[in-house]
């Protein structure tokens, strides 16, 4: 695994090389900076509100983490569905449309080394814009006083669903030599993943008489990334939780490494 790093360190350079890095990080910071004062003004309104019809017992129950923090973050959460493909789209299809791919599969590098090389980059992309993100509760430990736990769960919820969203990319990327191609089809995986698969689920079982517990349901449920981040936003870390993370990621990342391959063995 010793050419993974440089393989890493190489696509970071050159996503930071094309202009889609920069737009892509100015969105973010724009788009973070606009959720955090909306959520931070709704918060100062609901205050002011509670303390003018005297709620006194409503207002001792609100705090930073779960009426500020929490949906700040769940907000930059989905707002990434939209953005990472941008990001990973290039990884590997930009090999396949320079040509370039053929002197990576013929050279002595391991599959398991492209592939994780090019994961890392993005991974390092993704750790970028979550340093972005935390940047904005940071300034509320100046003037506030939130839960430092709970914060910094809600951050690595954020940080783990974009490294997995990462290797959904990879993926996509590694199935395509057309960008545009592969930003859709990540677009589409993330949005099943993270959001529309207990939707389907409940759509589909709604005439077979299989209730929310059923174990189809739950095997579902557990899929879906939007179960995992909820719980992690509200400040519990759960191994399930983190191992969910760690399997999907492995799952997309070994999917990348076949098809890689089998372009190899045509």
């Amino acid at each position: 695994m010793r050419h993974t790093g440089t393989i890493a360190s190489r696509e970071l350079r050159s996503l930071f090389v094309s202009p889609v890095a920069y737009i892509v990080l100015t969105l973010w910071s724009v788009i973070a900076g606009t959720f955090f004062l909306a959520s931070l003004i709704g918060f100062q309104e609901r205050l002011i509100q509670l303390t003018q019809f005297q709620m006194l017992q409503r207002i001792e129950m609100m705090n930073l983490n779960d009426d500020l923090i929490e949906p700040f973050i769940g907000s930059m959460w989905v707002i990434i569905l939209f953005l990472l493909p941008a990001v990973t789209m290039g990884l590997i299809s930009s090999e396949k449309a320079n040509g370039t791919d053929e002197l990576l599969l013929t050279s002595p590098i391991s599959i398991w080394e492209i592939v994780l090389g090019k994961f890392f980059a993005g991974v390092g992309f993704v750790t970028v814009m979550s340093l972005i993100v935390a940047f904005f509760p940071a300034l509320l430990f100046i003037y506030g006083e939130p839960e430092v736990g709970k914060t910094l769960s809600g951050l690595l919820s954020l940080l783990l669903v974009s490294v997995t969203y990462v290797a959904v990319g990879v993926f996509a990327s590694s199935v395509t030599r057309n960008q545009l191609i592969a930003f859709i089809l990540t677009f589409v995986l993330l949005l099943i993943l993270g959001m529309m698969l207990p939707f389907i689920v409940e759509i589909s079982m709604a005439g077979s008489g299989l209730g929310r517990d059923s174990s189809i349901s739950q095997i579902v449920n557990w899929m879906s990334t939007g179960s995992h981040v909820e719980r992690m936003l509200k400040g519990l870390i759960d191994t399930a939780d983190l191992a969910y993370f760690f399997v999907a990621s492995a799952v997309f990342l070994m999917l990348s490494k076949t098809v890689i391959e089998s372009a190899r063995w045509r």
